[in-house]
């Protein structure tokens, strides 16, 4: 099979290569093709993944280009994992929500919404490159905001999953803890992408026995220090809330936090500087271990088991069960049934449909409720500008939700995006 991806210049693409190299059984790749536009760097990292692929002998053509169309021609499944504006747009997204006292992130809050803006369209244009390229292809979208990039998708009549490598980190956090095989465990993973709780943990599957009261019993603290969260907050709510909760429940000691040091984006900045020199040594032929710190741990496995759930590879005879991000059609019955939610779902050649679910508690179907809400709004934005959207859709969130706050957060974000929003 033919594989694509668009932003085949990122500096996490050797992680997904290294995982296309060691599951070749999974996912017997043909070609994969890397599209990005900055050909210097594409190169760099096209000859390190020929290398890996070399060093593993995994049979597959790597080629790379910068002309998306000739590149997603005949793609089975085409990979998106895009930073329109790069580093520094990051950067911007960190740094001016601070300046109004709210958290400054790159996929939530105002930083969030901002990226969306920058994002969708540009999304949107792709996915209809690939449709007239190739009408049968899967796009998976690992692209951030990854639930209101794969709405907008589904929206637009798209075949198309998006996928997170947070679920995918939990199992493996957990395995490690229980001292069992990952396969072993089973999550249930409610709420939207980057708003998630995982309610069960259960040994065997779905049906399994649910060890999440032992697992915090035993090793609380190092689940909640994994999350930068109080223990307590683990202890009182008997669940494990993402890491991107702790935005919500511990919202005023981030900025405090957040203000008195570098930003993430600079740190990543400064580490990308040092992976393309490492990149460029022709003697790598693996991904170096500081890959590890760059984010996006276990991305290729989560990547190798949806491509090969949805193109009939090791799954061909049955169905995959993963966390992915997909329409609702009823899933959480509070949420329209076109809102993206993410959580655990059998997926095959058909694409995913969501399992059952436990019911979630008013205290997080709440804040999903009001989360959902505000992305609807900021799709909306996305789709059609103006700064009345844009102002509708900070005042909704749940890290927004003041009047003046929402007025000043809207004049900053129009600022510092204008080059990227045609109708700025």
């Amino acid at each position: 099979m033919k594989l694509a991806v668009v932003g085949g210049a990122s500096t996490y693409t050797p992680e997904l290569i290294d995982g296309f190299a060691r599951l070749r059984d999974t996912l017997p790749i043909r070609e994969l093709v890397l599209i990005d536009p900055a050909a210097q760097r594409l190169e760099l990292i096209g000859s390190l993944a020929r290398r890996i692929f070399a060093k593993q002998d995994h049979p597959g053509l790597i080629t790379t280009t910068g002309d998306l169309d000739a590149g997603v021609a005949g793609a089975d499944a085409v990979l998106l994992q895009l930073r329109i504006g790069g580093q520094g747009a990051r950067l911007k997204d960190e740094t001016w929500p601070l300046e109004c006292g709210c958290v400054g992130q790159e996929t939530t809050g105002a930083g969030g919404l901002a990226k969306a803006l920058r994002t969708v369209p540009v999304v949107l244009d792709i996915a209809e490159r690939v449709r007239r390229a190739n009408p049968d292809a899967w796009i998976i979208d690992f692209t951030n905001p990854v639930g209101i990039v794969t709405r907008a998708l589904l929206q637009a009549g798209h075949k198309a999953v998006g996928l997170c490598n947070v679920a995918i980190g939990f199992q493996r956090k957990f395995a490690a803890l229980l001292e069992v095989a990952p396969a072993e465990i089973h999550l249930d993973h409610v709420g939207l992408n980057h708003l998630t709780w995982e309610l069960g943990v259960r040994l065997g599957g779905p049906e399994g026995t649910d060890v999440l009261p032992r697992l915090l019993a035993e090793h609380g603290d190092a689940v909640a220090a994994d999350l930068r969260l109080p223990r307590a907050v683990l202890d009182r709510l008997g669940v494990v809330p993402s890491y991107y909760l702790r935005y919500f429940y511990t919202h005023d000691e981030v900025v405090r936090e957040l203000g008195g040091k570098p930003s993430r984006a600079a740190e990543v900045a400064a580490m990308e500087k040092e992976l393309l020199a490492l990149y460029g040594d022709p003697a790598l032929d693996e991904k170096p271990a500081l890959l590890a710190k760059r984010g996006g741990a276990f991305y290729s496995e989560a990547a190798v088991d949806l491509a090969a759930a949805l193109l009939g590879g090791r799954q061909a005879t049955g169905t995959a069960v993963q966390v992915v991000n997909t329409y609702n059609n009823g899933t959480l019955p509070f949420l329209p049934d076109d809102a993206v939610i993410e959580v655990q779902a059998r997926v095959d050649g058909s694409g995913p449909v969501p399992l059952a679910v436990p019911a979630l508690d008013p205290l997080y179907a709440g804040l999903v409720g009001h989360v959902s809400a505000y992305e609807d709004l900021a799709l909306d934005a996305a789709l059609r500008g103006g700064r009345e959207r844009v102002f509708k859709a900070l005042l909704a969130h749940p890290l927004v939700g003041q009047f003046d706050l929402a007025e000043g957060l809207t004049d900053r974000l129009l600022a510092h995006n204008k080059e990227h929003l045609a109708w700025a």
